[in-house]
């Protein structure tokens, strides 16, 4: 089982920039793929970027591409950094992984076996 925590969500400005962080530890050494998922309220959660394990390759869910750049080693660290945020990117970030499994996308969000509590960004104007 892999343990992950969320932290540096917050409440920002429309325009601002926040940078969010997930910890990883357990069994990672099965990690295959990490991401970001977000939820806002009364939505389903949806994907913004995934990281294959070892940082090679990055993926974007299509209509988010452009603001958002995830980084990281993806085992034990994954970063989201997020620019120019607007009120619609109000949402709980969730940080999860890809265990005993070979997917890395930001679609099928019940192929990530390992989910974190969440951090809390909030926009506003």
């Amino acid at each position: 089982q892999v343990q992950l925590v969320e932290s540096g969500g917050g409440s920002v400005q429309v325009g601002q920039s926040l940078r969010l962080s997930c910890a990883a530890s357990g069994s990672t050494q099965m990690t295959w793929c990490m991401g970001w998922f977000r939820q806002a309220p009364g939505k389903e959660r949806e994907g913004v970027a995934a990281l294959r394990t070892g940082g090679a390759t990055a993926h974007y869910a299509d209509s988010l591409q452009g603001r958002f750049t995830i980084e990281g080693n993806a085992k034990t660290t994954l970063y989201l950094q997020i620019n120019n945020l607007t009120v619609e990117d109000t949402a709980m970030y969730y940080c999860a992984a890809v265990g005993w499994d070979t997917y890395c996308g930001t679609s099928a969000l019940e192929r990530y076996n390992s989910w974190g509590q969440g951090t809390q960004v909030s926009v506003s104007k």
